[in-house]
């Protein structure tokens, strides 16, 4: 059987970059076109020298694009991805939109974070993309839309506790550290080494775009309205989510109860990895184990005398929280295992 036919669009970013590693490694895709309009022309090892010997690809244009694909990665920033989307719903490829463009099902809440919505008659036609939330769907999905690195981590920590009706719904409130790369390839001041060195800086207090998809996505599982509060912090990484989660117990609640919730939910998700081991050094979650790899490790401790549960959830931003949960839901939408391409551990030390 032949492999399936791929093209990355916008594959000169972190993001891009990412992907076509992982696509190149994997068994059953052929890397067809892959886009960029600054660097057209270009050999994708100039912007990538860690994929030196395993292509000779180089950066087409976006007009250049063949539409004869199996399958099409959009990676480009919200608000550009839309006409992409569009051009290839009705070719038959299976679309993996990597941009925020159809992850709200509400055009008015889109709307509120992005701007007016240019397709809203096929934000009902999409699956939100954490497999783990949506894994039956996305087998007979044209449309995916992955989810945010941000609300990737928070959603798979709070998901099991929503479900299980373990916590409060009101006053959760996620602090999330975040590294460098989230940024993207393009210069900001932010990102310049010089003020980002040594610094730990928040810089979205309120109101953080991915917050939409926390609410939306948890508001499902709970079947009413979930509110969460979240503030992420730029921090000297390079790679790399570190979420802590801060929830009132509403009733006594032990270990094992939490345990039970989260081994339920996440029965049968093999990229979802639960830690809390006081005798080792990684006692609890945390990104630097997990970099290179599309694992979420999740963790959590009990606080009685407060009535409230810390939960932690460590991911690598540009592969479960981007990337490789991509490639993730192309395997579910392609009927593959979806462990496929994907299932190797981070490096230790690093």
């Amino acid at each position: 059987m032949a492999k399936k036919k791929i093209s990355i669009i916008g594959a000169s970013g972190y993001t891009g970059g990412e992907l076509l590693r992982w696509a190149l490694l994997h068994p059953e895709m052929e890397v067809s076109q892959i886009t960029s309009e600054r660097f057209s022309g270009q050999a994708a090892t100039k912007l990538n020298p860690n994929l030196r010997g395993f292509t000779s690809l180089s950066f087409v244009p976006v007009k250049q694009l063949s539409t004869d694909i199996d399958a099409v990665f959009i990676c480009t920033p919200h608000k550009a991805a839309a006409p992409y989307v569009k051009q290839f719903w009705e070719t038959g490829a299976k679309i993996i939109d990597l941009s925020a463009d159809f992850r709200l099902k509400s055009k008015e809440t889109y709307a509120k974070y992005y701007q007016e919505h240019p397709a809203p008659e096929l934000l009902d036609k999409s699956v939100y993309g954490i497999p783990e939330l949506h894994r039956e769907e996305m087998k007979n999905a044209k449309l995916v839309a992955c989810a945010g690195c941000l609300a990737t981590s928070v959603i798979l920590a709070l998901a099991p506790l929503i479900k299980s009706k373990l916590i409060a719904t009101d006053g959760i409130i996620a602090d999330a550290k975040i590294g460098s790369a989230a940024a993207g390839a393009s210069f900001d001041i932010s990102t310049h080494h010089p003020e980002r060195s040594g610094s730990v800086r928040s810089y979205k207090p309120h109101g953080h775009r991915h917050t939409a998809e926390i609410e939306q996505e948890l508001s499902e599982i709970a079947g009413s309205p979930i509110s969460v509060g979240m503030t992420p912090h730029a921090i000297e990484m390079v790679r790399g989510i570190m979420s802590t989660i801060h929830a009132r117990l509403p009733a006594e609640t032990k270990d094992v109860d939490v345990w039970k919730a989260y081994r339920s939910f996440y029965t049968g998700s093999p990229f979802v990895r639960l830690v809390k081991d006081k005798e080792t050094l990684y006692r609890y979650p945390e990104p630097k184990p997990l970099i290179g790899t599309n694992f979420a490790d999740i963790g959590f401790e009990i606080d009685p005398e407060k009535k409230r549960i810390i939960a932690m959830s460590a991911i690598d931003n540009l592969v479960k929280g981007s990337g490789g949960q991509a490639i993730q839901c192309f395997n579910l939408m392609n009927g593959f295992d979806e462990k496929m391409g994907l299932w190797m551990p981070g490096f230790h030390p690093l």
